[in-house]
């Protein structure tokens, strides 16, 4: 499902470049001084409307939140949502994927989350699954030592996908679930896609894995 461009969407960015860094690659090497802290960095790719991002940073003071997300008009509508609580260990970046080695230094994220990611089913879009070798080297590289991946997804085939191409990139899995929410008592940040997956009765596919 796609979400409605809003018009002038580039134009009303820069009413929030409190949120919204304007320069994605100014901060490579150096997101310490950008937070003014030494605290962890959690990465999402793929922000969407902002829901999970917002509400992780509001949770945990103590851990640095960065936002990607490729579409102004997504972004735009993700920064009018942090704007309402404007938390200061967060903010956006409207770039590609593809980017992330200009975006970060070796080892300076300590999490990554991939939340609904489009499975992109096709043969020939293999390459631009955010769980393909092209990524998962670029993940090896801003990860730091220890550095996990979060990933859910609605989509069965790029969950299994997804475990093939962790376990043949040598990435160690703390976690697999083909049902993530069927323990109603786990305390789970979900997306807006999550919950309208889950009042639809779909399963919930999960995995983390560490570096």
């Amino acid at each position: 499902m796609r979400l409605r461009k809003i018009k002038d969407a580039r134009e009303k960015l820069e009413e929030y470049r409190d949120i919204v860094l304007k320069d994605s690659f100014a901060q490579r090497g150096n997101w310490h001084k950008h937070f003014r802290n030494e605290n962890p960095i959690h990465f999402e790719i793929g922000t969407g409307k902002g829901k999970f991002i917002l509400e992780s940073a509001l949770k945990n003071p103590g851990i640095n939140y960065v936002g990607l997300e490729v579409s102004e008009s997504v972004t735009l509508r993700a920064a009018r949502k942090i704007r309402s609580e404007n938390p200061k260990n967060l903010c956006l970046l409207n770039a590609d994927a593809r980017t992330l080695g200009e975006i970060f230094g070796k080892g300076e994220v300590s999490k990554i989350y991939l939340n609904f990611s489009d499975p992109w089913p096709k043969n020939r879009h293999e390459k631009r699954r955010l769980t393909s070798e092209y990524f998962l080297k670029l993940y090896r590289e801003i990860l730091s030592d220890s550095g996990e991946i979060e990933l859910k997804t609605d989509n069965r085939g790029f969950f299994e996908y997804s475990l093939i191409s962790l376990n043949n990139h040598h990435f160690r899995f703390l976690e697999v679930s083909l049902d993530l929410h069927r323990d109603e008592e786990r305390q789970i940040i979900t997306t807006e896609y999550e919950e309208k997956f889950i009042n639809l009765g779909q399963n919930i596919y999960y995995l983390k894995v560490v570096k």
